[in-house]
């Protein structure tokens, strides 16, 4: 497989379409085969947003602390995004971005909130559930172990939120996860730019 670096914007665009596309396929195999529908728990309804609104400020609050400090650890993390994917973030269209970042955030969403969580639930109750998802989530995101870790900090978050209007709404994890890693990747197209022209 080609590395990331090595890669055109399309092969990217199809890599992104493919992986993210394949969880949404899985969550639906699994949960056809467990007998759980992924999207049990979709509500469409408009004080989601104000919600996801909210919680989307506060985790990129978090987000722009950590990616400022001065922790070698954290500084590594961010110099692999930047070297790994900033090339080819920053010759993405916003519009192909915002097609990533949903794609992620539905894709993501409906397999680790929308199935696994709720199965684990019937066996281990909502916090051991809670936790072992997102647990499964930070390994799905293992790039270093501290990047692991706060991948499933960040999904017992998500897990969290789907609770949080008294409801249980997949479609606010998903808001959050996608308004999220946009701005991620426009802040690491914008740091290899920078770096670029310095």
């Amino acid at each position: 497989m080609l590395k990331l670096q090595l890669m055109t914007k399309t092969q990217f665009l199809l890599l992104a379409s493919g992986f993210e596309g394949g969880l949404i396929a899985l969550a639906y195999l699994l949960g056809w085969w467990l007998e759980i529908n992924p999207l049990a728990s979709l509500r469409l309804h408009a004080d989601a947003l104000g919600v996801s609104l909210l919680a989307t400020l506060s985790l990129m609050w978090v987000f722009g602390l950590t990616y400022r400090l001065p922790v070698p650890e954290l500084q590594k993390i961010r110099r692999l995004l930047v070297e790994t994917l900033g090339s080819l973030l920053s010759s993405c269209r916003w519009y192909e971005l915002v097609y990533i970042a949903t794609l992620a955030g539905v894709g993501e969403e409906i397999l680790f909130r929308g199935l696994l969580q709720p199965w684990m639930e019937t066996m281990w109750g909502k916090l051991w559930a809670l936790l072992i998802s997102n647990l499964l989530f930070g390994l799905a995101h293992s790039v270093t172990p501290l990047y692991t870790l706060l991948a499933a900090l960040t999904g017992v978050y998500l897990g969290w939120l789907l609770d949080v209007g008294g409801e249980r709404n997949l479609l606010i994890p998903m808001i959050v996860h996608a308004a999220y890693d946009l701005a991620a990747f426009f802040m690491i197209a914008a740091a290899y730019r920078s770096e670029r022209v310095a």
